[in-house]
């Protein structure tokens, strides 16, 4: 089944990460980071779904919902990191199709997504539209079949470790802060701290690097956390 969604999300590593998980299931994207901006987009490209994040600048998630119920019938699935019980009965009154607070795992969210499409009856039969692999260098992140090689060779990472490769390698030469890193992991790991980010990054470079002493690849930035370099290691 593939989809068309639109993802409404104002944290930018959680709106690629969203993305590029669809891609991986053999869906279509269109990524935006407000509310006005998503109305706009579900004008202009009449997605099959909406995956909302609630607490969007310029227009909410809530006022966002009310419109798309006001004008189309496109399911919506909720993220946010509000877990009030009110919030969720609010969402859920509003038409939202499905509700899930953050943190949450991108493996389940594609799961309530395909759930959502084949309820709904939206979606069609096609495969891949893009390649997903994710490429930094010499490193390329597989999501569809949950691979890592590094310079061809294959490499084999824990759960978090291969959530926070892609993460990264998403975004070569972004610095990621320890908190930010332990938010990819949450879905794979809820019992992590930030400092179990260290020794996440500490077994990756075991692995990917040639000098694990002296990355080349994985390296720290000083008093604000960690990047992976966009060139071979």
């Amino acid at each position: 089944m593939c989809a068309h969604v639109l993802v409404a999300e104002d944290d930018e590593m959680q709106a690629e990460l969203i993305r590029r998980s669809l891609l991986a299931e053999g869906h279509t994207a269109t990524v935006v980071h407000d509310g006005r901006a998503a109305l706009d987009a579900a004008r202009r490209t009449a997605p099959d779904l909406v995956v909302l994040d609630l607490m969007l600048p310029v227009i909410d998630g809530f006022g966002v919902c009310r419109v798309l119920r006001r004008d189309a019938d496109i399911p919506v699935v909720m993220l946010t990191a509000r877990s009030a019980e009110d919030d969720v009965l609010l969402g859920l009154e509003l038409g939202a199709d499905d509700y899930m607070t953050k943190p949450y795992s991108p493996r389940e969210l594609m799961a309530r997504i395909r759930t959502v499409l084949r309820r709904s009856g939206r979606g069609v039969d096609a495969g891949p539209r893009e390649d997903p692999v994710v490429r930094a260098g010499d490193l390329a992140v597989d999501p569809v079949r949950h691979e890592v090689h590094c310079d061809g060779t294959p490499v084999e990472c824990t759960p978090a470790e291969f959530e926070i490769l892609l993460a990264m390698a998403a975004e070569p030469e972004r610095v990621f802060s320890r908190r930010q890193l332990l938010e990819v992991t949450r879905g794979t790991d809820r019992a992590s701290t930030e400092r179990a980010v260290d020794v996440h990054i500490m077994n990756l470079r075991r692995k990917i690097e040639a000098d694990p002493r002296r990355p080349a690849r994985l390296l720290t930035v000083f008093g604000v956390g960690y990047k992976l370099s966009g060139g071979r290691g």
